[in-house]
């Protein structure tokens, strides 16, 4: 019954005519090259198996710009607003969102952009020797140094800033059981 009275909010529209729908969210976050991005795929893939109603954005992508010498730190998250406002306009109530958020501030940045009532973060963990090695694989351009150097110092950000509610660990084993072990945890489906 306490769930019952959570999941009743007040929380008003854009137009604040009317209370908003539930919205599920699950942030999956962790350094570079844990598999955010992939378990995400792999999760939405789950999901539509079961004809699970969501979206699934990869917030980077939301963010990827040049600017020349402007800086604009909110660009991904007005992008991720307008986005989730479209499928929000499509019926959809749930969203999977990969993102490595290293702060507090960050992730009610997520949660003021996407409105979202509930919402369970879930961190992908690997050994860092993998991480790298899967950006090393992926990124072979001109910052491959750069981004190879970003895991480490991004994985002791995250784990200073301790957001998750749950950890997975993504080494060694299939993508399908790394997606819906995160799903069991968040509640999203059960074994």
């Amino acid at each position: 019954m306490q769930n019952a009275a959570r999941d009743i909010l007040h929380i008003r529209s854009r137009s604040g005519s009317e209370p908003a729908r539930i919205m599920r969210l699950i942030v999956i976050t962790g350094s570079m090259g844990a598999g955010k991005t992939t378990v995400m795929a792999e999760a939405s893939d789950l999901l539509a198996a079961r004809g699970v109603v969501h979206a699934a954005i990869d917030l980077d992508e939301l963010g990827i710009a040049h600017l020349g010498a402007r800086h604009d730190d909110d660009l991904p998250y007005r992008n991720l607003e307008s986005v989730w406002h479209n499928y929000r306009e499509a019926g959809i109530d749930a969203l999977l969102l990969a993102a490595a958020v290293v702060s507090r501030a960050e992730l009610e940045r997520i949660r003021g952009a996407l409105r979202a009532t509930r919402m369970v973060v879930c961190r992908l963990r690997a050994p860092l020797e993998a991480m790298q090695s899967r950006i090393r694989a992926r990124e072979p351009g001109m910052l491959q140094g750069q981004f190879v150097a970003r895991a480490a110092a991004l994985d002791e950000m995250l784990d200073a800033a301790s957001l998750e509610d749950f950890a997975v660990v993504n080494d060694g084993r299939p993508v399908t059981d790394v997606a819906r072990e995160m799903l069991v945890g968040a509640g999203w489906l059960s074994i």
